[in-house]
Order: structure tokens, then sequence, then C-alpha cells
């Protein structure tokens, strides 16, 4: 599970930050001309052609001192006897990432808001991200919600979590539990952040006692089961048509994360 938590996260935190960083330079706050030029050769580089090779600097944070990993997570703490596959880092094979760096990271996003919307993946980069920076800041004034957000306040940074496995709303009816298609009534608590990361699927493959709703409801029609990739398709145009009508692209980002992989064994 610590792979899990700390790997998937370096490509997403990777996109924010190279987004923020060419925000910052385009208003004037560069740290200096090497590091914008390293910074532009990033964001013209394909991050998903690569490797994982050895860092022996690696883990960038130790789970046991991290008070935001959830006790299902902590694999190290409950007895997880191997440590090697923490010390893996992502290299792309067209250029060179820089080292995640927190304090650089919340002087960028001094003032936003970043939120992960979506199952247990979203959870595990929201806990590492939180991890990461605590770890480069360990003194920082922090208020913690559990499962929730936690903000950094002396840089006025703050992470929010939002579980929402489907993205679309389940809705209680008179028949039992309904998967609505159609509709994002928790989208209203998306709004107004600067970052939204979203992801969803496995989810949507759950039958039987393993999905948490009855039905599913298209429009007006009503069905005890359905093609759960015609249903992920309906949902995620749904989710697509909601980001189109209620993000402001000039000021939030959308990433969508894709497909997660299960992991109960």
């Amino acid at each position: 599970m610590g792979f899990k938590l700390q790997a998937p996260l370096c490509l997403v935190a990777l996109q924010v930050v190279v987004f923020f960083s060419e925000e910052a330079e385009s208003a004037g706050h560069s740290h200096g001309s090497s590091l914008r030029v390293h910074r532009k050769q990033v964001s013209r580089c394909n991050l998903f052609e690569g490797n994982w090779v050895f860092d022996a600097s690696y883990p960038l944070y130790d789970s046991a001192t991290c008070p935001f990993i959830d006790p299902e997570f902590d694999c190290i703490k409950y007895g997880r006897p191997d440590t090697q596959f923490l010390k893996y880092a992502w290299k792309p094979a067209s250029c060179d990432l820089p080292r995640f760096d927190g304090v650089d990271f919340l002087r960028r996003w001094s003032g936003k808001k970043i939120m992960f919307v979506g199952d247990s993946l979203s959870l595990n980069m929201w806990e590492s991200l939180s991890c990461m920076m605590h770890a480069s800041v360990p003194n920082a004034k922090t208020s913690f919600r559990k499962g929730y957000s936690v903000n950094f306040e002396d840089y006025g940074v703050t992470l929010f979590m939002f579980r929402t496995p489907y993205l679309v709303d389940i809705v209680r009816e008179e028949v039992g539990r309904v998967l609505n298609l159609n509709s994002i009534n928790a989208g209203d608590a998306w709004k107004g952040m600067d970052v939204l990361i979203f992801n969803s699927w496995h989810w949507w493959t759950h039958t039987g006692n393993s999905q948490p709703f009855d039905y599913f409801r298209d429009g007006t029609e009503l069905y005890k089961d359905m093609d759960r990739l015609t249903a992920f398709y309906k949902g995620l145009s749904t989710w697509a048509k909601w980001v189109d009508s209620n993000v402001d692209t000039s000021r939030t980002k959308v990433f969508f994360q894709g497909i997660s992989p299960t992991h109960y064994q």
C-alpha cells in the first residue's frame, strides 16, 4: 500500500505543480531563470512514458510520522516486512523530474484550494500529498478534519477530499437506493476550487451485495441492471457536462485520473 500511496501521486502532483509554476512565473514570481527553463522543459515532457527507477533517497515521507494516513493504508505500521518497494521513483523517458519540494510547493500554492474527488484512489492521493507536505514542513500549523480537509495555515493552502465513487449521485427513492446517471447535486461542494482532481471506475463493475445501490436511473427510466460500460459512459458524460457548466477554467485546473486498480489483497 505504501507504494500505491506515494507513486501514483507523483504524476498528478507534478502536473499541477508545473501548472502553478507557469502561472507564478507569468505573474513575475519566478525563482530564477534556470529553474524557469527546467520547469518549461518538464511541461513539454510526456510524463506517462518512462520507467520506475531505484532512488535510495526515497520515500518522500515516513508513514509512521504522518497524521493523515488511515490505519488500513499504513502497511509498514501493521507489519509489512519489506520496504524496498518504497525506493522507486518515476523517470520519464524524455526529461528529468525535479525532486518534490514541499516548501516551494506551499509557497507557490499560497491561498489555493485543491480537492480530490472520487473513490479510495483519490483518498490515497489526498493522504499522500498531505503527508509529503507535512514531511516538508513538520512544524507548520495545520487544521485537520479527518477524511475531509487539511489546511496548512502558515501558507493558506487547503487540501480537500470528497468521497464519491461514481461522481454522479446515489439517491433514496421509494424503490430503494438509486444511482442517478443524470444527477450531480453533490457537485455544489466542488465549486470554488483552484484544482479539481477526479477519478472513477472500479466501483462501476461491482455487482450484487458489493454495489451500494439497488437500481440505475437514466432520465425517466429505472433499471435493475444495465451494461456497466454503458452506465459508466452515461455517468461520465453527466460529469463532463457538469464541468463544462460549472467550472471556470480560467481559474480552476481539472484533472481526471482514469481507471484505478482494485486493491483488495
